[in-house]
């Protein structure tokens, strides 16, 4: 009998392409405090973060009071950006591999994202993957990447041993989370992070077409 496999996913820079809709709610929170935006850089370098840590990583001179009302205003502009323009792209092929996957004998998906349950919900339901995913981590239910507490929430959730699961992401915190749980990690080159952040990952991939193949080698392909 073939071993049961874990597949888990980061979801903004691996799945979707959200940097405009990400960039766009970046600049109403600081807009809104009469802040200087950051640059485009250095707002994609805290995607993966919880929303709280990122602002406070970009604005680390902010008050307390004054990052609470930043989230707000970045929680209220994003979800205006998702209902008033279409939903943040996935990235090429990535429908493609996620099907590959899950037609791979005891091979099981799982996300574990910074988003909120209410974003990934949409985010899922815009693209019809909602039926994918055994396991869906949220930031809503767990301390901020690198914390492994999302990946160990996927392993207990499926069952999974974690030597038989991989967490796939484009961030260094994506990478940090799943070492830290005990799991392979495998990175994209088409994120959000450049490569030298990536460095510590057990492998990296430049194309989703070569993605399920990678998965398999880490998690093996046999029992």
């Amino acid at each position: 009998m073939t071993a049961r496999r874990l597949a888990i996913f980061d979801v903004d820079g691996t799945l979707i392409d959200s940097q405009a809709h990400i960039a766009g709610a970046m600049e109403a929170a600081f807009a809104a405090e009469g802040l200087p935006v950051p640059a485009h850089a250095e707002v994609l370098g805290v995607v993966g973060l919880s929303l709280p840590l990122a602002l406070e990583a970009l604005a680390p001179d902010a008050p307390a009071e004054r990052l609470d009302r930043m989230v707000e205003a970045y929680r209220q502009a994003f979800f205006s950006l998702r209902v008033g323009q279409a939903a943040s792209p996935l990235f090429p092929g990535a429908a493609e591999a996620l099907d590959a996957l899950l037609a791979v004998d005891g091979m099981e998906l799982g996300i574990a994202t910074g988003k909120s349950r209410r974003g990934l919900d949409a985010i899922l339901a815009s693209h019809e993957l909602g039926g994918y995913f055994a396991t869906r981590q949220v930031s809503d239910d767990h301390p901020s990447k690198p914390h492994p507490s999302m990946v160990l929430a996927a392993l207990a959730e499926t069952g999974v041993a974690p030597e038989r699961a991989v967490m796939i992401g484009d961030t260094e915190f994506d990478m940090e989370m799943g070492r830290a749980a005990g799991v392979r990690t495998l990175a994209v080159a088409w994120g959000y992070h450049p490569a030298e952040r990536l460095g510590a990952a057990d492998a990296v991939v430049e194309r989703f077409a070569d993605l399920p193949a990678a998965v398999l080698a880490l998690v093996g392909e046999t029992a």
